[in-house]
């Protein structure tokens, strides 16, 4: 018997927590965090991060409940998760083309 969290067709708040803080945790080594270098590499932790935003947007229930606030909270996290990966994607891009002129 497989739990929600492993079956798609599911909604699952854990599983798409769970990859937005995993995609997080992995985008930090990847970049090179305290020296941010660009790398392609980041492009998948950066789809992952927005797979887990649609997995958690999912979960939201069209009526108010403890329950509805607390997937709007974790909304929020993860569109701030979403933005960090994608900063360390586009930053060095962005001060190589600027370094440039």
């Amino acid at each position: 018997m497989t739990t929600a969290l492993f079956n798609p067709r599911k909604h699952s708040l854990a599983r798409g927590n769970t990859l937005v803080l995993a995609s997080v945790f992995i985008s930090i080594p990847l970049s090179h965090f305290p020296h941010l270098r660009p790398s392609l590499l980041l492009l998948l932790p950066a789809l992952v991060s927005l797979i887990g935003t649609a997995e958690t947007v999912r979960c939201i229930q069209r009526r108010w409940s403890l329950y509805h606030g607390a997937v709007i909270l974790c909304i929020y996290m993860d569109l701030m998760a979403v933005s960090l990966v994608l900063f360390f994607l586009l930053y060095p891009y962005f001060l190589w083309i600027s370094a440039g002129r």
